[in-house]
């Protein structure tokens, strides 16, 4: 079994974020994780890469707060919410 390398980690991150089925999520994540993903730790990476998973309508909901996040994902959904709010 090959191990991810972390750059190899943080360029398939980044791909993800920036490649998303809506448009709003490909601005919104691919801004944060460009700006954000290095200094996230590594549990912060592994819950962002689980949070890749979810439905870009449901993150979109999460994102805006028109719908609270799963409590697993508050802390990283406040993070990205701040983040897409200061532009």
């Amino acid at each position: 079994m090959m191990v991810e390398t972390d750059e190899a980690r943080l360029k398939r991150l980044y791909m993800h974020s920036i490649r998303r089925g809506i448009k709003e999520m490909d601005l919104i994540l691919g801004a944060f994780a460009a700006e954000e993903l290095n200094g996230l730790s590594e549990a912060e990476l592994t819950l962002y890469d689980a949070l890749l998973a979810e439905n870009d309508h449901d993150l979109y909901q999460w994102v805006t707060g028109q719908v609270s996040a799963p409590a697993n994902y508050d802390a990283l959904m406040g993070r990205i919410s701040g983040h897409a709010g200061a532009r």
